[in-house]
């Protein structure tokens, strides 16, 4: 097959570099993305295809890469990912901007930054910034979770709240808590372990044990909410797909004064019944116009993992239809 040489510009050995990643780690990315061969040849790209749109889409992804890194900018393997998405439908200009112009939600345990890493999760921090309840849908992978638990941590850090609730539904995908080992906790903490992995990222593990010893970070199964008016209070309910319409009202009706409310969930994973209607889909239909409350739909551009996993997406979803 003819080789094709990708018409960018390269201004130093430096960014060559880190657009190219170590080991030709980012090409490799690209070459799974595109399914075809991407290579150098001294600072020059060179592609095994005759495809114009296909040469196109890679010369506008090197060329952000190239200005992002030139603006002192760290790429990552998912940074290509993402902008391989957004070059389906974005000017440059606009995703340049989107990462010139990145949104901090926090910092880890050591002190580095962690931004919104993607246009939705800027949107979705925006929301939660203006309303007191927020409902987050969308597929696994899009930071609906992550994101809400990294921006409880800054305003518990900063003083906004005394509390942080992290809570989800005791539905489980095939398994039952009551054949697992230990007590209540030890039974559902491995279904909490993602809301861990995001506490520990920005506390660490000590601190975080600490906040849960002395009750200023709760983690607990939702039907732990009834009966509660939650104050001062930062509340992230995940997995809200696997609500019942009455587990729902019960859990938005805890809201208290300068509280703030997180609803996530993914409305394609849901593990009722059949005959049971979810409380998520019901609650974000019921309450759409209603000011104070925001719905933000994270896309399957937003899923920023494995290039593998766009794919066995696809699939499934073309299963589905």
């Amino acid at each position: 097959m003819k080789l094709t040489k990708l018409d960018v510009t390269f201004h130093n050995i430096q960014t060559f570099s880190e657009v190219i990643g170590i080991n030709d780690r980012h090409l490799d990315v690209l070459n799974r993305l595109f399914e075809t061969t991407i290579f150098t040849k001294g600072d020059d790209i060179h592609i095994q295809s005759e495809d114009k749109d296909k040469k196109h889409r890679l010369e506008t992804i090197f060329s952000v890469l190239i200005d992002l890194v030139d603006s002192s900018i760290q790429i990552s393997e998912r940074d290509v990912i993402y902008i391989a998405k957004l070059t389906e439908t974005m000017p440059k200009d606009d995703i340049i901007d989107h990462y010139q112009n990145r949104v901090e939600i926090t910092k880890t345990i050591t002190g580095k930054p962690i931004y919104a890493k993607t246009i939705n999760q800027k949107r979705y921090l925006e929301a939660i910034e203006k309303n007191d309840l927020t409902f987050a849908m969308g597929p696994a992978g899009t930071g609906k979770t992550y994101v809400a638990v990294l921006h409880a941590v800054r305003l518990l850090k900063n003083g906004h709240i005394r509390k942080i609730i992290l809570t989800r539904p005791a539905v489980e995908a095939g398994e039952n808590l009551g054949f697992l080992p230990g007590d209540l906790k030890e039974k559902i903490d491995p279904y909490l372990r993602p809301l861990y992995d995001a506490l520990y990222e920005a506390l660490g593990r000590k601190q975080t044990d600490d906040l849960i010893e002395k009750n200023v970070i709760e983690i607990a199964p939702l039907a732990y909410m009834r009966g509660r008016t939650l104050e001062n209070a930062y509340v992230v309910l995940d997995e809200a797909q696997n609500t019942t319409k009455g587990q729902m009202k019960l859990f938005l009706t805890r809201l208290g004064f300068d509280s703030k409310m997180i609803v996530t969930g993914d409305i394609t994973q849901i593990d009722l019944p059949h005959n049971a209607t979810s409380g998520m889909i019901h609650a974000t239909n019921l309450l759409k116009d209603v000011a104070g409350i925001a719905v933000i739909r994270f896309e399957r551009v937003d899923v920023i993992r494995h290039p593998l996993i766009q794919k066995v997406l696809e699939r499934y979803d073309a299963e589905r239809d």
